[in-house]
């Protein structure tokens, strides 16, 4: 019987071609920790702990403090083929640090994946290795955004994500801009990224319905913990409106479920823990007829390969929101995903491809 031999981390700090701007930050890197699993027949698997203070409030440090703490506590010396009772393991092991625990989940995924050879969307029961994406437009001005719209759309993409919520005044006019820019066969979602107050949701959201800017949904209008105020938007709007920070868990999403306060729900493995928590909630929430995605925090092509995989196997209501890698000025791992234009690659290599760190 193989069993986990050793957890390993690594700081991993990926430049971006371009500065990635939203309501809560301002970033021109990837910073993330990966963490390497490996089993007593030599196999391992990748995962990763992206840092997003504004968001998760995760630091590299904690993250692998958790790592080679407590997670490592309960992985090393167990079965490398008993994957769910290890999952298990990692999830109740510590209290939140869902991205620690997310690179671990992950990493298990993959080295399963690899002792089967098989690709990680197959052993995750997909048919295909090929899953769109959006991309997202930073914040700006609204000549700036025109520009970076026209441009994305130049890249072959269809589907724009557009931040918001800088600056309620002159969303508006950004969103405009940007439709103007692309014309009306391009589809843009918003994500204020918990940039409004409620009653500026509802005014910015009703401007753009009455100006027929053709939203196709607003993510995250409100603050994450203020679940009234988000209910109340998503009552008083007709575009549907989208949960993400307020959703980390499973216990999170039963709360949205019984409030009606959202649409949609937006699945992020560093902010759920991984992969067996992520599929579970795609699950729930199809159940009670709330419209999904899968999105990502600014991660490497490690933990958006994860992701997409999850989509391959699952699939969402909406075109996922993958693009996080895209931003990197060049892949930090030798295999693993690629962009083929709007379209996230898989490779059919065993887990996720990944070989090595560059």
């Amino acid at each position: 019987m193989s069993k986990i031999e050793t957890v390993t981390c690594e700081r991993l700090s990926v430049p971006l071609h371009t500065p990635f701007v939203t309501a809560l930050r301002r970033t021109t890197t990837t910073d993330t920790v990966v963490v390497r699993i490996t089993d007593s027949d030599g196999v391992t698997g990748w995962g990763e702990a992206p840092q997003v203070w504004q968001v998760t409030g995760e630091s590299l440090a904690g993250a692998e403090a958790c790592v080679s703490g407590p997670l490592q506590a309960v992985v090393v010396g167990a079965d490398a083929d008993g994957l769910l009772p290890l999952c298990r393991a990692v999830a109740g092991a510590v209290a939140r640090n869902f991205g620690a625990k997310a690179a671990v989940d992950v990493a298990l995924h993959d080295l399963a994946a690899r002792r089967r050879g098989l690709s990680l969307p197959t052993f995750l029961g997909s048919t295909t290795h090929r899953v769109p994406t959006d991309v997202t437009l930073a914040a700006g001005d609204a000549s700036e955004l025109a520009a970076a719209a026209t441009g994305r759309v130049a890249d072959g993409f269809s589907v724009l994500k557009m931040k918001v919520g800088t600056d309620a005044a002159t969303d508006v006019a950004r969103v405009r801009a940007a439709r103007s820019a692309v014309g009306a066969d391009v589809r843009i979602r918003l994500d204020a990224n918990q940039g409004w107050t409620p009653r500026e949701a509802v005014r910015v959201i009703r401007a753009l319905e009455d100006s027929d800017a053709d939203v196709e949904l607003v993510e995250q209008p409100v603050r994450a913990e203020d679940l009234d105020g988000l209910s109340w938007v998503t009552d008083r709007v007709h575009t549907p409106v989208m949960a993400d920070e307020s959703v980390y868990g499973v216990r999170d999403l039963v709360e949205v479920i019984r409030r009606r306060a959202a649409d949609m729900v937006n699945v992020k493995l560093a902010k759920c823990g991984g992969l067996s928590v992520a599929g579970t909630l795609l699950e729930m929430a199809r159940a009670h007829q709330l419209g999904t995605i899968v999105g990502s925090m600014m991660e490497s092509h490690i933990g958006v390969g994860a992701a997409a995989s999850l989509v391959a196997a699952h699939g969402t209501t909406v075109t996922a929101d993958l693009d996080a890698a895209w931003w990197a000025a060049s892949s930090p791992v030798v295999g693993g995903m690629s962009y083929d234009g709007p379209v996230v690659v898989l490779p059919e290599a065993p887990g996720l491809g990944i070989e090595a760190l560059r």
